[in-house]
Parts: C-alpha cells; structure tokens; sequence
C-alpha cells in the first residue's frame, strides 16, 4: 500500500535537482543575465555614465575597434597553434604513461607537476626562460653559437614564447584526460590483433584512435574552451606587449572593464567571447553525439 508521503521517482528527482539548480542559477545563470543586460548599457565609471540604454552601440563600437579585431586575432591564433600542439604532445605523454614499462609511473608522476601549477606562476617561469639577457633559451643558443634573441620584445617571438608556454601548461590535462580513455579500452583486442599478426602502428591507427575519439573529443572540447579564455600565461609573460601583439581577448575585456572602467563596453566583449565559446562547445557537443551514435 502506497503511503501519501510517497514521491515518486520523477518528483523526487525533481526534489534533489532543486538545490543545484538554484545554485547554478545563482553562480551561473544571474552573473551571465546580467552581463548580457549591462552590454546594452552605457555604464563607464570614469566619465560617471549612469548605465542608460544604448541599444547595440556597444557591440558597433567593437565592430570598429582595430583593438578588439587584434585580440580576436591573437586569440584564434593561440587556439590554432596550442590546441592541436596539446593535443599531439598530450597524446604521445598518455600513450607513453599507458606502456606496461616501468617507464609509465615517472611519466604519470610528471604530468601532475604541470596540471597543478597555477598559470600565473607557470607564466612568470617561462619569462624567466625566455628573458633576453639571463634566460635559460638564450643561455642555450649562446652555447650552440648562435645569437640571443629578443623574446619577449619581438612581436612573432613573443607570441612564439607564450604558445609554447601554453602548450606545455595544458598538454597535461589533455594527457590525463587520454590515459583514462586508454585505460577502458579492454586489453583482448590488442591481444586478438597481435594474434592476427597487427604490427604496432596498425595497432594504433585500427584500435587505439578510434576507440580513444570520445576521450579525444571531451579533451578538444575542454582545451578550446580554455584557449579562447587564454589569459594569465601572457598576462605573466608579457602583458600583451610587444604592443598589443600577445594581447588575448580576455586581456582586452579586462583592460576596457577594469582599467578603462567602461564596464559597458567590457561586457559587449565579454559576451562576445562568450558566444564564440558556446558556439565551439555546440559544434564539439553535435560532433560527439553523432561519434557515440555510430
């Protein structure tokens, strides 16, 4: 007999989504709802604005920024460069931390060191790498006999210096990210195409990548997200400088918010990098669904 208290599974489902709906919606949802309202708004604290409607002035106002046409360049050119150089260099550490070798428990070790380090600091010890006159890079090519470069003063260096730096930050979590896909993958179909005479790199190309594409994804995914938000790496490493030439999308919605004080402005920006990051996430997401439906 069914007792009047009794919930049934959809309402008790419904009972303990709640909390984290409302917390998400605290968290998440208010924060970017107020973005999206503030982006239409003439609110710059330094000329004492009071926030009136503008409309879409904000947004025409970037259309003719050179300023905000660079960031979103240097930002696509980061995502270009360090996602698939992530992704390649995390592939070979993961396959490397999935050998049955001894070899594989310092290679797991290693790949925590970078994952954890905060990015500031990952910043500020890369600039002291690339640093023109006492830098590890240059110390280097002084002892090959080649010349020191100006890293972080020349613009193609410089953005150079911070894409490595970025590449070696974050090709850590896409490791760890691929050696749990490497671990499900059961071990009978290595053995089974070893016994049908499979060399190693027909092992790889007919088991290992297709049946690793889902954690790929989920690491692509992840790892663009992070590269069109890319800020403290360069933040640390350069400023944005030379010039403007290293100088993020999210460095320039910090500069026109926070500096600048035109917190109108900033959020027409920050939602732009908001709608390029939803719409990569959406491309990514359709493109998994379709992988798991085959």
């Amino acid at each position: 007999m069914r007792r009047p208290w009794d919930l049934s599974e959809r309402a008790l489902a419904f009972f303990f989504l709640v909390p984290a709906f409302l917390l998400l919606s605290l968290v998440a949802v208010y924060p970017a709802a107020h973005l999206f309202l503030t982006s239409f708004r003439e609110l710059h604290l330094a000329l004492g604005t009071q926030g009136a409607f503008v409309g879409l002035a904000n947004y025409r106002q970037l259309l003719e920024d050179a300023r905000f046409w660079n960031a979103l360049r240097v930002t696509l050119e980061i995502v270009l460069v360090t996602v698939p150089g992530a992704t390649l260099f995390g592939l070979a550490l993961a396959l490397m931390a999935n050998l049955p070798y001894g070899i594989k428990w310092p290679v797991r070790l290693g790949l925590l060191l970078p994952w954890a380090m905060p990015l500031v600091f990952a910043g500020l010890i890369f600039r002291w790498f690339f640093e023109s006159d006492f830098g590890i890079v240059n110390d280097v090519l002084r002892r090959l006999g080649q010349g020191p470069l100006f890293w972080l003063t020349d613009p193609i260096l410089a953005f150079w210096a911070v894409a490595l730096s970025i590449v070696w930050k974050t090709s850590s979590f896409v490791a760890l990210v691929l050696l749990a896909g490497l671990q499900s993958i059961p071990r009978e179909y290595y053995e089974a195409a070893r016994v049908d005479g499979a060399g190693a790199l027909q092992i790889f190309w007919r088991i290992t990548l297709p049946l690793l594409k889902p954690a790929l994804l989920v690491a692509l995914i992840f790892r663009t997200l992070t590269a069109l938000q890319t800020f403290d790496i360069p933040y640390a490493m350069t400023g944005g400088g030379p010039g403007h030439a290293t100088e993020t999308l999210a460095m320039f919605i910090r500069t026109q918010s926070v500096e600048n004080l035109n917190l109108g402005y900033g959020s027409a920006a920050a939602m732009t990098l908001f709608a390029l990051s939803m719409a990569v996430t959406s491309l990514y997401l359709r493109h998994l669904q379709a992988t798991e439906g085959e």
